[in-house]
C-alpha cells in the first residue's frame, strides 16, 4: 500500500529520475526567481503550513510531514518509524481499521504514505472540496491511533514479507544495506529504513505507542497543501481542525557524529543471482545543512557535471570513448539532515573486468582534482539543472514534496526559494575546492557486486 524512500543504495538512477522534482525554477534565466512563492503560516500548537497555489487544475494534494524517521529509532528497534507508518492506516478511537482509506477511495482519491531516514509522510491527491475532510481524518489519526496486538502483529508479517521481496530477494538490495552499514562508523545512517529482520520482530506494542507518543504531534509536523486551493481558506480549515490538537514537549532529535574516518572500506558481494556485475564508490560528503555546508551547492553542479547522464564526464569517458562500461555515472543527495554520500558507479560491459573499469574511474578522479572543471562546463551544468526542472512547477505533489522534505530536514522556505541564485553564484573555483574535499579516500566505502564464485561474468 505504501511506497518508501529506503537507505543509500546503487540508486543513481532513481536520483537521476528524482532530478527534475528535487531542483525546481518557474523558468531560467531571471535574477531573483522565487520557486514555488508559498504562502507559510504556524498555528498557536507551532505546527507548521505551507500553501502553494496552482489553479491549472481543480485537484488538491495533502501532505503532512513529521519530523522523525529511521534515523530517530531507539537503538536496537530499527524499523519502528516504516512499521508505525503502516499502523497508521489502521484504526482511531473514531475510525474503524480500513475506514480512512475507504472513505478516500470513495471519493475518488488517491493516498499514500513514505518513511525516510529524516521524516515520515502522508499525503492524499483529491478535489479540492474534501480538503476539509482530509484534514479531520489527518488530525484524527495523529492522536487517536488506536494499536492492539490483533493490528500490529499481521502487519509485522506484512513488514517482513516487503522486506524479504524488496531486499532479501534482491543482490543490489542487500549489497546496498550492507554498504550503507560499513559507509557510517557512527551514525544511525547506517541502519536500513525497514529494520534489520530480528529487530523487526522484537519491536513491541509498547515500542510503537511510545514512538508514536513522543513524536507524532503538530509542534512536530509540517502540512503542505498544494494545488487549487486559497491560503486562506487553508489556514481556516488548518485551525479548526489541527488547532484543537495540543502541542507536545519533544525531544531533541538526537543523531550520534561521525568520528574521523581514517580508512576506506570494500564491500565484496557474491551472489548467484547475479547476471551483470556492479560496482559503486561513496564518500561521505556535507549537506545543505550538516557538516562543511558551504561546498553543497558546487557539488550538485560537480555531480552533473561528471554524472549528469550522457553529456557527464565520466559517462562519455568510460561508456562511449573506451567502451568499457554499459553505464556509469554520479550521485548527490544535499538534502539529508546530516552527513551525506556524493556518490559514482558503473556496470562494466560483458567481458570486461571490474577492476579495469575500476581504473578508468579512479584516473577520471584523479585529473578532476588535478585540473579542474572548466568555465564552459559549468556554465552548461547550472543550465541543465535548470532547464530540467522548469515544468516542474506545473505538478501539483512535486513542489510540496520538494517544499515537505526541505522543512523536515533541517531547511527553511527562504533556503528552497533561493536555490536558483544560490547554484547561479557557484564559481569555478568553489566546485574545484569541493572536488578537492569530497574526493578523500579515507572517507570512502566501495561496494562491488559479483556473480558466484567460478561465474566467467567477474
Amino acid at each position: 500500500m505504501t511506497w518508501k524512500l529506503y537507505s543509500r543504495a546503487f540508486r543513481a538512477p532513481l536520483l537521476r529520475a528524482l532530478l527534475p522534482m528535487v531542483f525546481l525554477v518557474p523558468f531560467a534565466g531571471a535574477a531573483h526567481a522565487q520557486v514555488f512563492n508559498p504562502t507559510t503560516f504556524e498555528l498557536d500548537n507551532g505546527m507548521q503550513i505551507v500553501v502553494i497555489e496552482n489553479h491549472r487544475a481543480p485537484v488538491v494534494t495533502h501532505m503532512v510531514w513529521y519530523k522523525v524517521g529511521a534515523a530517530d529509532e531507539p537503538a536496537g528497534k530499527s524499523g519502528i518509524a516504516h512499521y508505525l507508518e503502516h499502523l497508521m492506516f489502521k484504526g482511531t478511537e473514531t475510525r474503524a481499521p480500513g475506514e480512512f482509506s475507504q472513505i478516500i477511495a470513495n471519493l475518488g482519491g488517491r493516498e499514500n504514505a513514505f518513511t525516510s531516514q529524516d521524516y515520515t509522510g502522508y499525503f492524499q491527491t483529491i478535489a479540492p472540496r474534501h480538503l476539509g475532510l482530509m484534514m479531520e481524518l489527518e488530525a484524527d489519526r495523529m492522536t487517536g491511533l488506536v494499536l492492539t496486538d490483533e493490528i500490529i502483529e499481521p502487519e509485522r508479517r506484512v513488514i517482513l514479507e516487503e522486506r524479504r521481496s524488496r531486499t532479501e530477494n534482491n543482490p543490489r538490495s542487500l549489497l546496498s544495506e550492507q554498504v550503507a552499514a560499513a559507509t557510517y562508523l557512527n551514525h544511525p545512517y547506517r541502519l536500513p529504513v525497514i529494520g534489520w529482520a530480528h529487530e523487526i520482530e522484537g519491536l513491541s506494542r509498547a515500542d510503537l505507542e511510545s514512538f508514536y507518543e513522543t513524536w507524532y504531534a503538530p509542534n512536530n509536523a509540517v502540512l503542505v497543501v498544494s494545488g487549487d486551493v486559497d491560503p486562506a481558506e487553508v489556514l481556516r480549515l488548518a485551525q479548526e481542525t489541527y488547532g484543537k490538537i495540543e502541542a507536545k514537549s519533544l525531544p531533541p532529535r538526537f543523531r550520534p557524529v561521525e568520528p574521523p574516518q581514517l580508512a576506506p572500506r570494500e564491500v565484496v558481494m557474491r551472489d548467484a543471482r547475479v547476471d551483470q556485475p556492479a560496482w559503486s564508490r561513496r564518500y561521505l560528503a556535507p549537506s545543505y545543512v550538516a557538516g562543511d555546508t558551504e561546498h553543497a551547492y558546487a557539488l550538485e553542479l560537480l555531480a552533473e557535471i561528471i554524472g549528469g547522464g550522457a553529456t557527464g564526464r565520466i559517462y562519455r569517458s568510460i561508456v562511449v570513448d573506451q567502451a568499457l562500461a554499459a553505464s556509469a555515472g554520479a550521485w548527490y543527495s544535499p538534502g539529508d539532515l546530516d552527513l551525506t554520500t556524493f556518490g559514482v558507479w558503473f556496470s562494466p560491459r560483458p567481458g570486461i573486468a571490474v577492476d579495469t573499469v575500476r581504473d578508468a574511474m579512479d584516473n577520471q578522479i584523479a585529473n578532476l582534482v588535478k585540473d579542474g572543471i572548466t568555465a564552459d562546463e559549468l556554465e552548461r551544468a547550472k543550465q541543465r539543472l535548470i532547464d530540467s526542472a522548469i515544468f516542474a512547477r506545473d505538478s501539483v505533489r512535486g513542489p510540496a514534496r520538494v517544499l515537505g522534505a526541505a522543512l523536515a530536514s533541517g531547511q527553511t522556505v527562504t533556503d528552497v526559494e533561493a536555490w536558483p541564485d544560490r547554484i547561479r553564484a557557484v564559481t569555478v573555483e568553489q566546485v574545484d575546492a569541493a572536488a578537492r574535499e569530497v574526493f578523500n579516500a579515507n572517507r570512502s566505502t566501495t561496494g562491488v557486486l559479483l556473480p558466484a564464485e567460478g561465474d566467467s561474468r567477474t
